[in-house]
């Protein structure tokens, strides 16, 4: 009987990986792909917040949405809905937002134990979080936007408005569970190691860091630089904001630096990153600073890449060109490619023109779930930006 029970078991093992490399790969998005409205036809406004961060909980039972009836989008709910059943919990009601384009910049943290999202309280910005089990809210940074972390970590990267971050330049983490904020890197540090481009790009104006992503091992982190333009923080006149620099937090050292933005994700290995290069989706070794990117793969304009679990694949959004009319309508669509091979297909397509009529408007930023099962990514197709959600043809 023992005998049997370890046989049992490593059968099963071995069963499970297999399904895990069969999900792993482009031919389980090309049929019997299952799309579906996470909030059904509700009217109301439900967003992902960005590609940089999963919406669904780590253990798979929750999504974390952003939800408005206002046109626009600017003042909702963070809410979370749970998979199975599709009941809605309200985390935090009345909050305010920059624009749709990311929301309340929503995301979990602690293993998906905590909420984490950013709100303008009596014209200041906070960052709260929020005890998922009991609903306790508590205010862990003041005068500070929220940037992405991950959901297994304990901190979070903070950051000044970048339209007046007269509060703060610089780059902070702040740990959810005790407030505490830790500066880890300077404006100074960045126009000091990069002073030619710098001054080049931004003269003698003040610059603060902008941004920020933390990588999955917690050790590295993306950012941008910001510059105030002496605009509206709700328009593009806000602030100017140039540059790619990724750093070592660990071992305190810059690694590489480019003029151009694009938009760029972590590889799961915390050594890559996955960015947009003339149009294509490429990987960057941030070892070396070479971008690759395989001429199998078409161009994806307008595209916002991110990897799968695994970092075998890609998720991406796309803008069609179209004809006179489908330009009208902005047609879109979610792609899926695998970076080593050229392999790609395409989830999903829909029209993509109108939704919340934010200055900044959502676009659909697709994102694999943890289990690399399913895509989220946002759909505005009606009056109503709503999110949505791919399951891949490989069912349980």
């Amino acid at each position: 009987m023992r005998y049997l029970i370890v046989c049992g078991v490593v059968f099963t093992l071995v069963i499970s990986v297999a399904a895990a490399a069969e999900v792993d790969s482009v031919a389980a998005w090309e049929k019997g792909v299952r799309t579906r409205a996470v909030l059904g036809d509700a009217e109301c406004h439900s967003i992902h917040t960005y590609f940089n961060t999963c919406p669904e909980s780590p253990d798979g039972r929750w999504v974390l949405l952003y939800r408005s009836t206002a046109p626009q989008g600017h003042g909702g709910q963070v809410c979370i809905v749970e998979r199975e059943t599709g009941k809605v919990r309200v985390l935090a009601d009345g909050v305010v937002t920059e624009d749709a384009h990311r929301a309340a910049c929503q995301q979990w943290v602690q293993d998906g134990r905590t909420v984490v999202f950013h709100d303008l309280r009596d014209g200041r910005w906070v960052v709260a979080a929020v005890d998922v089990a009991t609903g306790d809210e508590r205010v862990i940074a003041r005068d500070r936007q929220l940037s992405w972390g991950q959901p297994h970590s304990d901190v979070v990267p903070v950051y000044g408005p970048h339209w007046d971050p007269k509060a703060s330049r610089d780059l902070e983490l702040v740990n959810v569970a005790t407030g505490e904020a830790r500066t880890v890197l300077t404006a100074a540090e960045v126009r000091d190691e990069y002073a030619d481009w710098m001054q080049r790009t931004f003269g003698d104006r003040p610059v603060s860091i902008f941004f920020p992503i933390l990588s999955p091992d917690q050790k590295r982190v993306l950012l941008k630089l910001a510059a105030p333009a002496g605009g509206d923080f709700r328009s593009k006149q806000a602030s100017d904001r140039y540059g790619l620099v990724a750093y070592d937090l660990a071992e305190k050292r810059f690694l590489y630096m480019s003029p151009r933005w694009g938009h760029p994700a972590w590889h799961p290995s915390s050594r890559q990153i996955v960015n947009t290069a003339n149009r294509g989706v490429s990987l960057v070794d941030l070892a070396t600073g070479r971008a690759k990117r395989n001429l199998d793969l078409p161009p994806y304009p307008g595209s916002h890449p991110s990897s799968s679990p695994s970092g075998t694949l890609f998720v991406t959004d796309i803008r069609f060109p179209g004809d006179v009319s489908q330009q009208a309508r902005e047609l879109w669509g979610v792609a899926v490619g695998n970076h080593a091979t050229g392999e790609h297909t395409f989830v999903d397509r829909f029209e993509n023109g109108e939704g919340a009529t934010s200055w900044r408007r959502s676009h659909p930023h697709p994102v694999f779930s943890h289990d690399g099962r399913r895509i989220y990514y946002n759909v505005s197709a009606g009056p109503w930006t709503r999110l949505y959600v791919a399951e891949c043809g490989v069912h349980q």
